[in-house]
Order: structure tokens, then sequence, then C-alpha cells
């Protein structure tokens, strides 16, 4: 004989309940998106024609929309995986373009551009040391964070005080030095700070395989 299903529980198995952090069409990820679909028309704008105060229009819509993703992802509570793996893959490829295109047209000396490309360089080298380990990706660090801002500000600044001369081009000239130089000095730093942990991480994988391998 057959026992019928109680009535408090259902005979199918229960619908496994979405996550929001699943969630591919937020607002903040579709900004990121139309981020992303500027970086060639930036590189377009600044070797192409030259036109550099649209290319500034562009830097600047990339830094406002950057800051309004993150602010509507709280307020909206739209964060998703998705937002937390596009949003500082497209900042990474502002900073990429951008020092190379300012390095091709000598606005920023190739030495300057070679030290922080080398930065992304060593971060990147370390993800497969990283992943013989188990681990993906650490999480971006406040204080890289802080550099992408200054250097996205300092970005359309270099780019502005380049192409327009007299006290406005001073002034741009003035803060781009300044966003540079805080924001040069704070990329560095993250990056020392991600291989220290980075080493950390490593360090501690290595740790437990050896306890449980003596135990």
């Amino acid at each position: 004989m057959q026992h019928q299903p109680s009535a408090g529980r259902s005979s199918q198995p229960r619908a496994r309940a979405s996550d929001p952090a699943d969630r591919m069409l937020t607002v903040p990820n579709v900004l990121s998106a139309l981020r992303l679909a500027g970086v060639p028309l930036f590189l377009w704008l600044l070797l192409g024609p030259h036109d550099d105060l649209l290319a500034v229009l562009v830097l600047a819509l990339s830094g406002l929309t950057d800051w309004l993703d993150g602010k509507l992802a709280r307020l909206l509570n739209q964060s998703s995986r998705l937002g937390a793996l596009l949003d500082p893959a497209v900042d990474r490829l502002y900073t990429l373009s951008t020092l190379l295109g300012f390095g091709t047209r000598e606005i920023l000396p190739w030495w300057v551009v070679a030290v922080l490309l080398g930065r992304d360089l060593a971060l990147l080298l370390a993800l497969p040391v990283l992943r013989h380990h188990g681990y993906g990706p650490l999480p971006v660090h406040y204080v890289g964070k802080a550099a992408t801002l200054c250097l996205l500000y300092a970005f359309p600044l270099l780019l502005l005080a380049h192409d327009v001369h007299g006290v406005v081009g001073a002034v741009a000239q003035a803060f781009a030095v300044a966003f540079t130089g805080w924001g040069g000095a704070l990329y560095l730093w993250s990056g020392v700070l991600y291989l220290l942990q980075v080493r950390l991480t490593v360090r501690a994988a290595r740790d437990a395989a050896g306890g449980v391998i003596g135990g």
C-alpha cells in the first residue's frame, strides 16, 4: 500500500530559489557594458582623427558611469557576480588602452607607461600561481580602487592639458600631474599589496596541504 504525500509537503522537488547575485541584466551591468563599448571609440578618437575633446568626453563619461554603477548597485540592491568581474575588467581595459594611447601620442613618457603596465603584468603572472592552488583572482583591494579612481580623473585632465592652452590648460595640467602622481603611487602600492596577499594565500594553501598529508 502506497502512502499518499502529506498535505504539508509537496511530492515534487522544490525549485531552487534564484540567487539575486546571478542576475545579468541589471542597471549597473548595462552601464558597465556601455563603458566597455566606449573603449574602442576612445582609442579611435585618440589615435585616428586626434579629436581630443571628444576623447576627453568619452573618458569623463566613463569615470562618471564607473562611479554611478557602484552607487546604483548598492541603492537598487543589484550587486551581481557578473558586475564584480565586469567592472574592474573594464577599468583595466580603460587604463591599458589609455596608457598605450598616451604613450603613442607622447602625452605620457614611455617609462611611466612601462612602470604602470609592468604592475599589471606582475599581477597577471600571479593568476596561474593562484589557480594552481585552487584559487581564482583575489578581490580588488580598496587601495587599487582609489588608484583607479585617481587615474580615471588624471587621464581626461592630461588630454585636456595637452589640447588646450592658456589658463584652462595650465589648471588642467596642475591637477593632471597631481592625480597622476597620486594615482600612479597608489597603483604601484596596490600591486605590492596584491602580491603580498598572493604570497600569504599560497603559503596558507601549502601549510593546509602539508597538514593533511602529515595527518
